[in-house]
């Protein structure tokens, strides 16, 4: 039975936070534990991830930041925290659940069946017989992004924003996560720019074979997301600064 660390950022969470979806997941397969970081929220929030917590401390723990860092220092503080569990797979997860839980076992189920693979992320691609539920200006928006994200990996990668994302814990996958991220929306893609800078030129597998992206049967677009329109402008900022950090001098 393999075990599963799943990182949920939280912020201001207090009225999408599906309390009773986590207590009644369950998955026989697997091992799944929770580890909810809240960060640095105003509203009640804590309060739900404490009574969680004390409702099975078995399957949720708590990592409390004081401060609100932004859901990529989170989920880096996390993965940090989850790495005492000895998981034998890390990742994270939305906290509106967008992305059902029930998911999280097809992706491990994925990783064991396929000893090669080191990330498998969430898609969301809308073809017939799947609920795929996005705003039309969003996916188009998304479509624009994740090809310009794509030359600049040099990595046909069809999404790289799902909030869905499950790696296999080793050494060099906590090592993506070691260093905060210089990107706060985007983190998602520095994750990948990382490893793709931790192999280039050496002879280990490569990416393209190591990464999985798999096609969600089911996401929705949750009401009260914090992503504001606004924000696609700083992405557009920040995939700037990943290209110069981790691609400008790659020839060299």
């Amino acid at each position: 039975m393999a075990n599963a660390s799943i990182i949920i950022p939280c912020y201001n969470e207090e009225n999408r936070l599906d309390v009773a979806a986590f207590k009644n997941f369950s998955s026989p397969s697997h091992n799944i534990t929770f580890l909810f970081v809240n960060d640095g929220s105003k509203d009640r929030t804590s309060h739900l991830l404490a009574d969680l917590k004390l409702s099975d401390g078995t399957r949720f723990a708590v990592l409390d930041l004081q401060q609100n860092r932004g859901k990529a220092e989170a989920v880096r503080q996390g993965i940090s925290a989850a790495r005492d569990f000895h998981p034998d797979y890390v990742g994270f997860w939305d906290a509106d659940l967008a992305t059902p839980l029930d998911t999280i076992a097809n992706f491990i189920d994925l990783a064991e069946s396929r000893p090669q693979l080191q990330i498998i992320i969430g898609s969301r691609v809308k073809l017939l017989g799947r609920k795929i539920e996005r705003r039309r200006s969003r996916h188009y928006i998304g479509r624009v992004f994740a090809t310009v994200v794509s030359m600049i990996l040099d990595l046909e990668v069809y999404d790289t924003q799902c909030g869905a994302k499950l790696f296999r814990a080793s050494p060099s996958m906590y090592a993506l996560f070691q260093e905060p991220f210089t990107s706060r929306w985007i983190f998602d893609v520095e994750i990948l720019a990382r490893l793709i800078q931790s192999r280039r030129g050496k002879d280990l597998p490569q990416p393209k074979d190591m990464i999985y992206e798999f096609p969600l049967t089911e996401w929705r677009d949750i009401p009260g997301s914090k992503l504001r329109y606004s924000d696609f402008f700083r992405a557009a900022l920040e995939l700037g600064r990943i290209h110069d950090q981790y691609f400008r001098h790659k020839a060299r």
